[in-house]
């Protein structure tokens, strides 16, 4: 039941239905489990089987929590049976699971070496797990513990130090030191056990304070040169979106909605990803009327459309385009982190059950890697869909000299679920990591405005046609963790490695 718990607790600390506190105490019911030192629940054999069992069961539950819309996503656009749909994001959400399942295991095999101590490094080890999670197989880095603290800018300025697992790594040492707290089975107390209780209050405390002051500052809102951006969300239907019957009038919407965001003083406008009903260096016509548009009004636009390179083998890509005010191509990103199930189908042999999804995604190629976009004098990045929720990724925009962070994306695919919300949240702990005003195009919403801290400037509702125009700014500043990256993860994953290897004769005798 306590690693149910924990489950629960943390698919709660998400929108649309959570809220970020409950991410503070969510993993002391698993670790107060992991922590049981019943012989009835551990016996020997089974000690580390029982603990991950346990870990599988939180994971499970937290991400069937926050997943729970793939299924939707797979029945309505991936053409599969409903049961069919179950099984492929069970599947996911089964995988998912190990990640915890392990975090389990580790924690529950230093406790049998160091006692409760063990408790005391467990934010190291969900900090390193979440690392893995990242990286193995492609990675899926949604609903990182830190992403909860999106919206709670004092706290989540500390990404502006170590990323989003700094945060995680701050709320995962609460948990502990409640599990620690939870767990003193001493005949009478001692000052001493309440020290990491009272160092952890004393952090979290120290860094509140320092995210208010740094939030209220603002400092950056004021540097660099600021630009008016307008986005455009047209809000198409996934149905109606490749429908030759309704091509003319989506590209018409679009066209008129530029105007509006140029009208309302915008110089630079964003179209959301795969936005044209056409490919747009196919399509002459529609083409040459966007440029001519571009041409007249001075604005360059940044628009999303599918690419197919003759050249290359007949790859197909998702890409984005970006016009200048002269209406030329300044330059072509094309995405290169793809979404697994989404844009290609990995181990299409084990997937054989799901054969009408195989032949419903289309067959995309990643990208070489790294373009910035010229727009003017500056260079922005742009990063399509889910590529935004990837750390590393963003920080090699900025260091390669990116100034201003866009994103685009259609989460029409997502319906009315908490995705979009999530997704929208993920995106904005970027720009606090990176110090960089970050810009959201979104087919369907949210579309919006975030400043360097993370306050949200502007943002519009999902599933209504909207132009958002607002400030940003181009900036060259600079973050510990956009020049330094991720090295709080790593030294987590290599401090947990450590932990494992000295600890590993006295586990085998006990």
């Amino acid at each position: 039941m306590r690693a149910a718990a924990s489950g629960v607790l943390l698919a709660l600390s998400f929108p649309k239905y959570g809220h970020p506190a409950f991410a503070w105490i969510a993993l002391a019911p698993l670790l107060a489990a992991l922590a049981d030192e019943s012989p009835s629940r551990f016996l020997r054999p089974r000690r580390l089987a029982h603990a991950f069992r346990l870990g599988v069961l939180t994971g499970v539950v937290y991400f069937a929590g926050t997943l729970y819309w793939i299924t939707h996503v797979m029945a309505v656009y991936g053409d599969l049976a409903p049961w069919v749909a179950v099984l492929v994001n069970a599947a996911l959400v089964v995988y998912l699971a190990l990640f915890p399942g392990i975090f389990a295991v580790v924690v529950r095999r230093l406790f049998l070496s160091i006692g409760r101590r063990a408790l005391l490094a467990a934010p190291v080890v969900w900090v390193a797990t979440e690392l893995g999670r990242t990286y193995l197989f492609t990675g899926f880095p949604w609903v990182l513990l830190g992403y909860s603290q999106a919206r709670v800018l004092p706290i989540a300025q500390l990404a502006s130090a170590f990323g989003v697992y700094g945060v995680s790594m701050l709320i995962a040492a609460v948990s502990a030191v409640l599990a620690w707290m939870a767990t003193y089975s001493g005949d009478r107390w001692r000052p001493a056990s309440a020290a990491p209780a009272v160092a952890v209050v004393a952090l979290v405390l120290g860094v509140a304070a320092w995210g208010s002051r740094r939030a209220a500052a603002r400092e950056w809102t004021r540097e660099g040169e600021p630009v008016r951006v307008g986005l455009i969300q047209g809000n198409v239907e996934q149905a109606r979106k490749w429908d030759p019957a309704h091509a003319t009038a989506i590209f018409e919407e679009y066209v008129r909605m530029t105007r509006q965001a140029i009208g309302a003083g915008a110089e630079f406008v964003l179209w959301p990803e795969s936005s044209t009903p056409f490919r747009f260096e196919e399509d002459r016509t529609d083409a040459d009327r966007l440029r001519a548009l571009v041409r007249q009004a001075r604005v360059p636009v940044l628009l999303g459309s599918d690419q197919f390179d003759h050249d290359a083998r007949g790859k197909y890509y998702n890409a984005a385009f970006l016009l200048r005010s002269d209406g030329t191509t300044a330059g072509v990103y094309r995405k290169t982190h793809l979404v697994p199930f989404g844009e290609y189908v990995p181990l299409k042999r084990v997937f054989f059950f799901a054969a009408p999804l195989v032949e419903a995604v289309s067959d995309f190629s990643a990208g070489a890697g790294v373009v910035l976009l010229p727009v003017g004098r500056h260079e922005v990045s742009t990063a399509i869909c889910y590529e935004i929720v990837y750390p590393d990724l963003v920080r090699q925009f900025v260091s390669a000299g990116s100034e201003l962070l866009t994103t685009i994306t259609n989460d029409a695919w997502f319906g009315a679920s908490s995705a979009p919300y999530q997704h929208f949240e993920q995106a904005s702990m970027r720009a606090i990591e990176e110090g960089r005003y970050l810009v959201r195009a979104a087919n369907t919403g949210i579309s919006g405005i975030v400043d360097p801290y993370g306050r949200v400037v502007a943002q519009s509702a999902i599933f209504e046609p909207a132009v958002v125009v607002g400030e940003a700014r181009y900036l060259r500043t600079s973050t510990f963790y956009a020049r330094h990256g991720d090295v709080l993860a790593y030294a987590s994953a290599i401090v947990t490695l450590a932990l494992l290897v000295l600890t590993r004769r006295s586990s085998l005798r006990m």
